[in-house]
């Protein structure tokens, strides 16, 4: 569901207020909606939302949390601006996590997991073609997302998409590029690893993706 501004905001079954204005909050930067800088105005947002100021200071504070936002000094909280020695460290920890996840997923590949990710591999495929680099972003978050969910392991979800979601926010505004065919290709040697069942080549894959993407990023600091 997407609000739209000046609408009060909607809640789905039990949701609390504050869980639901920090997931649209959320989706907001991580699709680019509110880019780096952007001020996080508690009362204009409450205004838009049509909520009460207290379960909008909780969100913002979980976002600050998360590293998707920081307090200035002048302005309150406003959306990060990510350094590239902080994408460069982000990565370090992804490395290894990553391998991990994908080391835990070999084992709950199912054939529903192999159309799922087939289903994305071929969705990149063509969006890679097409250059179309705001949907590179979010099929190669989906594709990641995917392999964490069949790993089985909450704290490292959790982990990951707090990760993830600098990252996100990251490679919208640095120029360096792992490139998207590349990616896909990467995204495949994953896959082919997981469907082999062999734990060893999958954590490997999936290590090999992310220290390429780290070292790119060294190369130009």
């Amino acid at each position: 569901m997407t609000e739209q501004p000046g609408e009060p905001l909607l809640l789905d079954g039990n949701e609390r207020v504050g869980e639901r204005v920090h997931r649209l909050l959320r989706d907001r930067i991580l699709t680019g909606a509110l880019p780096p800088g952007s001020r996080l105005s508690v009362p204009a947002i409450a205004r838009e939302l049509g909520v009460s100021r207290s379960p909008l200071r909780d969100a913002v504070l979980q976002l600050v949390r998360e590293g998707l936002a920081e307090e200035t000094f002048n302005r309150g909280a406003v959306v990060r601006l990510m350094s590239r020695e902080h994408l460069i460290s982000l990565y370090d920890a992804r490395e290894a996590l990553e391998g991990m996840a994908a080391r835990l997923a070999t084992a709950g590949f199912t054939p529903s997991v192999r159309r799922r990710l087939r289903d994305l591999l071929a969705e990149h495929d063509e969006i890679a073609a097409a250059g179309d680099f705001t949907r590179h972003i979010e099929v190669d978050a989906a594709f990641h997302r995917e392999i964490r969910r069949i790993a089985g392991s909450p704290v490292l979800a959790r982990m990951l998409e707090e990760i993830q979601g600098q990252v996100m926010v990251a490679m919208r505004s640095t120029s360096v590029s792992g490139g998207m065919v590349q990616a896909v290709a990467d995204h495949r040697r994953i896959f082919e690893a997981l469907a082999s069942g062999d734990s060893d080549a999958s954590e490997a894959a999936a290590r090999h993706h992310i220290a390429r993407l780290r070292e790119l990023l060294r190369a130009h600091a």
